[in-house]
This record gives C-alpha cells, sequence and structure tokens, in this order.
C-alpha cells in the first residue's frame, strides 16, 4: 500500500506552498492537508482506489490534488513537487520533522539568517542567533534544540498504525500461499508497541525455499536485504523492513515466542526453564538431561511446561507478567472485540471529512452500537469550531439520521478546549445540553507544568466535563508530552469520575501504555475512541485497544465496553 508514500506527499506539497511568499490561497493549502489526512488513513489501498478511477469519490480529493496523485501513482515521483522544490532555498522537508518548527518560521530563520538544513538551525540556536529574532527568543531556541535531539532519537521508528496495515497485508499475503502451514506476525508489531522499527513475521512449512522465494517476489517489496534458507529480509515500497523466519511446524510456538520477545521476558523464561532442568530456545523447550523436545508447538504449552498461565504478547515487557502468570493471577485483559462505541470523532460541521451518517454507517460497519460526534466548539478557528446557534442544528441532524439509522445510536457531544486559564471554551448552559462532554489543550503546551496541571484540574473539577481527550498533547516523532503532574490529574479525575481517554490516532498514541496503567491503579476510568476526522480513521480503535492491553486494562476499566444505557450512566454518575 503506498497510502503513506501518497499522504507524505500532500503534505509536503502544502509545506512548500506555505512556505511560498506567493502562497496566499489559504484554502488551497488546508485542501491538501486535508487530503492527505484523507488518505493517510484510508483502509483501502490508495493505487487500488486510483486503478479503479474512484480517486475524485475520497472526501476533499478534487480534480487538481487527484491529477498530483495520478502523477506521482504513474512515475513514482511528481513533477509539481520537484518544481517547487526547485524554487524553493530551504529544505522543507528536512526542516519541517523538527518539532515547532512551521513554514512561517522556517521563512523568518531563512529571510534573517539564511537556515537551510538542521545542521545550520542547530549551529545558529548553539551560537545563539535564534533568541535575537523578534517573536523568538531564547525559550524558543531552547526548545528547538530539543526538538532536533528528540527528532534524532525518534527518526527510525514508525507509529504502529502505519506499520500494522503493512504487517497484516504480508501476513494475507503469505498465508495464502498452500506452502505455508502457519503464519503470524511477531516482535514488537504483535505486542502492539506504539512505535516499531521493523516488522517480524514467523511461519511454519515443509518448503521453507518455496516460501522464501516468494517472500522475496512480493508485489510490495522494493529490495531484498537478505535471503537465506530459512530466513530473508526485504524492505517493502513504503520503506518498511519485514523479517521472515520459517520453522518445522512442530516449534512454531517456540519460535513465535522467541521472536516476539522482549528480550527481558525471554531472559526470565530461560532462567525458570534452567531452574526446571530445561533448555529454552527458538527451537523449542528440551530436557536438560536427555535433550528431548518437550514442548514447542505452541506458546501455551510451553507457558504450561513451565509453570505459569499463558501471557498475552502485550504483556511480554518484563513488568511483573511473569510473577502474576505463577500465581495464577493475570488481569483478564481486554478484548480487541470488547467496544461497543466510539467517543471521539469529528465531521463536516468542524474539521472533518464525512457527514453524520456517513460516519455512524462507517461505524455500524465496524460492530459499534453507538458513536459520540464531537465537533470543536468554542473559538478554535482553524478547526471550525461550532457556537451554540450551529450546535442546535447539528442537533437536529443527529436527531434525523437517528430515526433513519436503525442498529447504532448517535450521540451529541464536542471536543471543547481548555483555555489559558483552564476555563472551557463554550458555556457552561449549551454544554449541560449535550450527551457527552469532552475537553483537551490544544495550546500553551509551553506553559510551566504547574500551569498546565492546574488547567488540566480546573477542567476535571468542571462539573461539565465527562472526558479528558489525548491528556498530554504528545504527537510521535513530532512532538513530545507536554509536561503535567499526571499523578495529580488522575487523583482529580478519581475524585470527581472524570474520564480519562486512550486516544487511538495514530501519531497520538496517548495516554501511551505505562500512564494508562497508572490511571488504572489510581482507580480511574478510560475511554478509547479514534478522534476519527473522516470514516477511514475509525479502524484505529484496534491501535487504543491494543495500549489499553499494554496497560492491563480488563473489561471493566473501560467505559464504552458497556452497552449504551450502562456507558452513559457510569459517565454521568
Amino acid at each position: 500500500m503506498k497510502n503513506l508514500e501518497v499522504a507524505q506527499l500532500l503534505n509536503e506539497i502544502a509545506d512548500y506552498l506555505e512556505f511560498s511568499t506567493d502562497a496566499k490561497d489559504r484554502f488551497k493549502i488546508r485542501a491538501y492537508r486535508k487530503a492527505a489526512l484523507v488518505i493517510e488513513s484510508l483502509s483501502e489501498d490508495i493505487e487500488k482506489v486510483w486503478k479503479e478511477n474512484r480517486l475524485e469519490e475520497l472526501p476533499g480529493i478534487g480534480e487538481g490534488i487527484a491529477k498530483k496523485i495520478d502523477d506521482f501513482l504513474k512515475n513514482s515521483k511528481s513533477k509539481y513537487l520537484d518544481e517547487l522544490k526547485k524554487s524553493t532555498p530551504v529544505d522543507i522537508e528536512q526542516l519541517g520533522t523538527i518539532s515547532g518548527l512551521g513554514p512561517k518560521t522556517i521563512m523568518k530563520l531563512y529571510s534573517r539568517l539564511k537556515i537551510r538544513t538542521i545542521s545550520e538551525l542547530e549551529k545558529a540556536a548553539k551560537q545563539g542567533k535564534i533568541q535575537k529574532i523578534k517573536g523568538l527568543g531564547p525559550v524558543v531556541e531552547q526548545n528547538l534544540l530539543k526538538s532536533i535531539e528528540f527528532s534524532r532519537k525518534s527518526r527510525q521508528r514508525i507509529p504502529l498504525g502505519f506499520a500494522l496495515s503493512d504487517a497484516e497485508e504480508v501476513l494475507g499475503l503469505m498465508g495464502a500461499l498452500k506452502e505455508v502451514k502457519r503464519v503470524s506476525i511477531a516482535g514488537s508489531t504483535r505486542r502492539m508497541k506504539e512505535t516499531i522499527r521493523d516488522i517480524d513475521i514467523v511461519a511454519t512449512s515443509a518448503n521453507p525455499s518455496k516460501v522464501i522465494d516468494f517472500f522475496t517476489k512480493m508485489p510490495n517489496v522494493a529490495g531484498i536485504l537478505a535471503k537465506g534458507p530459512t530466513k530473508s529480509s526485504v524492505r517493502l515500497k513504503e520503506g518498511i523492513q519485514v523479517d521472515l523466519r520459517v520453522l518445522d511446524d512442530n516449534v512454531f510456538g517456540a519460535a513465535l515466542l522467541y521472536f516476539t520477545g522482549n528480550k527481558e521476558h525471554n531472559i526470565i523464561l530461560r532462567r525458570i526453564a534452567i531452574e526446571k532442568g530445561l533448555k529454552l530456545s527458538e527451537y523449542g523447550l528440551f530436557s536438560g538431561k536427555t535433550g528431548k523436545l518437550v514442548a514447542g508447538k505452541t506458546e501455551e504449552e510451553i507457558y504450561k511446561r513451565l509453570g505459569m498461565d499463558y501471557i498475552e504478547p502485550e504483556m511480554r515487557e518484563d513488568e511483573g507478567e511473569v510473577e502474576l502468570a505463577q500465581h495464577h493471577m493475570l488481569p483478564k485483559l481486554i478484548g480487541y472485540n470488547d467496544i461497543k462505541g466510539d467517543l471521539q470523532m469529528h465531521t463536516k460541521w468542524s474539521d472533518g471529512s464525512n457527514t453524520i451518517e456517513e460516519m455512524a454507517l462507517a461505524a455500524k460497519k465496524l460492530g459499534h452500537e453507538y458513536i459520540c460526534i464531537t465537533d470543536h466548539a468554542g473559538s478554535l478557528a482553524i478547526a471550525k469550531a461550532l457556537d451554540e446557534k450551529r450546535i442546535l442544528e447539528q442537533r437536529k441532524e443527529i436527531e434525523k439520521v437517528n430515526k433513519k439509522l436503525s442498529g447504532i445510536v448517535v450521540l451529541q457531544g464536542t471536543e471543547v478546549n481548555i483555555t489559558n486559564d483552564g476555563k472551557l471554551d463554550m458555556s457552561g448552559k449549551v454544554l449541560k445540553e449535550l450527551d457527552i462532554v469532552v475537553a483537551s489543550i490544544h495550546s500553551g503546551f509551553k506553559n510551566s507544568r504547574e500551569k498546565l496541571t492546574s488547567r488540566m484540574i480546573n477542567a476535571i473539577q468542571n462539573d461539565n466535563v465527562d472526558i479528558i481527550a489525548h491528556p498530554t498533547g504528545r504527537l510521535l516523532g513530532r512532538r513530545e508530552p507536554y509536561d503535567i503532574d499526571l499523578e495529580k490529574a488522575f487523583e482529580a479525575a478519581k475524585d470527581t469520575g472524570t474520564v480519562m481517554e486512550i486516544n487511538a490516532e495514530p501519531y497520538r498514541m496517548d495516554l501511551k501504555d505505562t500512564n494508562a496503567r497508572a490511571a488504572i491503579k489510581a482507580g480511574v476510568k478510560l475511554a478509547i475512541s479514534t478522534d476519527s476526522h473522516n470514516a477511514g480513521q475509525l479502524h484505529f480503535i484496534k491501535l487504543g485497544i491494543g495500549i489499553a492491553r499494554r496497560g492491563w486494562a480488563t473489561k471493566e476499566n473501560v467505559i464504552n465496553t458497556r452497552k449504551l444505557k450502562d456507558m452513559i450512566r457510569m459517565l454521568k454518575k
């Protein structure tokens, strides 16, 4: 799938258009960004849509953008983007990876200091030149240096949400091959880590050479990195590396256990095996005395032979899970089919791409029983936030959709901004009439720890707030979480019954796993939501469930595993 490549292309075009002093057409720039968002989260292959001449059927894709996509997919490059790059003296693609550095700031840095690259930016910041520019100052300069270091550390990692579809595509291709008996995703992808470096696949076959040959010739392979009789590595066209191991079927469980990891978890298992007079490796669990294979076909039988319950992949992080498994005290994790509804999404009423009915129908296909429309409200102009009049108009449309559709209920909510003084950007009178109020911080990320914590606690203590959305404001590989005392926030949430969100949007994944676990320990309930801005993003709910499982959440810890009436009752209690 080339969805990520096409989305990146459109975002790059928008960046270069925004940098240009002639780029006065803000609508055009927004159109490219909106189209990128649609394609980035599209559940089907953009090449398939293109070949079937359906590009302009996608929300936000007009004739002009469709032509740019067509040129890219035909020629593997964009003539339009190349022309923009030639006319721009700055490496926007490189500088754009630095958090806090948008096209306007890049333009200012170029006009004042002729900064074209990250290395030039770093040099100027270390020399104290950036703080002398009006509108920037020493705080911005120090933040840029931190962002450069953060970018270096996270550059080679890919958000799980974008790698998972590639992993599942490879899995589907391999699983359809008659020579493959069993196949599974392994590694950090199987453990649902928020970012990964590569994809691991474990398969079993009586004819490994045939499987390896097929693997290296898959249609989405861009290059072969290594090829052997039982293992191979390739790089997909999207740039992700995939490693395949092919083994005998009688040791599939051992191989899957070993290659799923993590390393520390495996070390503990090997130590326990030794204590029991056994030897554990990727080839099986063996008797230390005779060398005879005693387990290996499934992971379950290996854990059982080691004297413990089966440990779900998401928990295998050496965080005490082994001891709990030995004492049969593992929590029963929330399942991937346990969510009954999605509690945050946006439509054409604010900054989304689809209608309320389209979002409801897409959610129904996923098996949801209810959804909550949470278009922005207040004065957040960039998101076309609703005022009181438009909220009333939207309510009428929701009522019509509920009368028209069966099998799913649409709730009316809103995502309201938490202002700089901790108030909500919409009157309490209006918020009281909504089914669910989601509050979030969208600005002032560089406030002090004390101020950010105070802002959030003020919102938590507001009687109208039901859920705090993306509580740390991070964007994976783009923006670090803001500095907030989550322990105090969780304490306030527990006291008020306010729910904390696990936002499943691939770049957010917020709360992250460790924070979700801390919230559960504090007695705080969670909501798993997608924050979808188009219907194609609703399937990201799986990512949120993965985070919850990594945080050791059960069904009881998550409010939207409940039927609608029970969920609302719990939310309002």
